[in-house]
């Protein structure tokens, strides 16, 4: 007993370092919500999300915004303008398909004319053998 007693005394509780090297490594989420309401009438609602982690634990999760922040870094403006490329490119093309559209619709008109006129061209030549 003697010995599991000085084993007990010797085992120092956790320190904050220790806290901390696990909260970082494995992640902490705190979650809250805040209302405020008078009479039944909620008048604001606050929303708290917190995460607390390592950046290599972030990254793995998904999260890796600060990569993309302008205030935190240069990348974030390359990925602006390629942003603001791709979204021209994308107006020009769909400008494109809108006029290939349009033509399609006018060589479908003009086809569904000439099927028309053949159709009447071939009634009236009956009409002129049956005479």
């Amino acid at each position: 007993m003697s010995s599991e007693r000085s084993t007990l005394i010797t085992a120092r509780p956790p320190g904050l370092v220790d806290v901390l090297d696990r909260i970082l490594d494995k992640g902490l989420v705190i979650a809250g919500d805040i209302k405020v309401s008078l009479a039944n009438v909620e008048l604001l609602t606050l929303q708290i999300r917190l995460l607390v982690c390592s950046i290599d634990k972030a990254e793995q999760i998904g999260l890796n915004w600060w990569r993309y922040d302008t205030n935190l870094t240069t990348r974030a403006e390359r990925a602006e303008a390629e942003n603001v490329e791709l979204r021209e490119r994308l107006t020009e093309l769909e400008q494109e398909i809108k006029k290939l559209a349009a033509a399609n619709i006018a060589a479908a008109r003009e086809s569904t004319e000439v099927v028309t006129s053949r159709r009447a061209g071939r009634k009236a030549n009956k009409k002129r053998r049956n005479k």
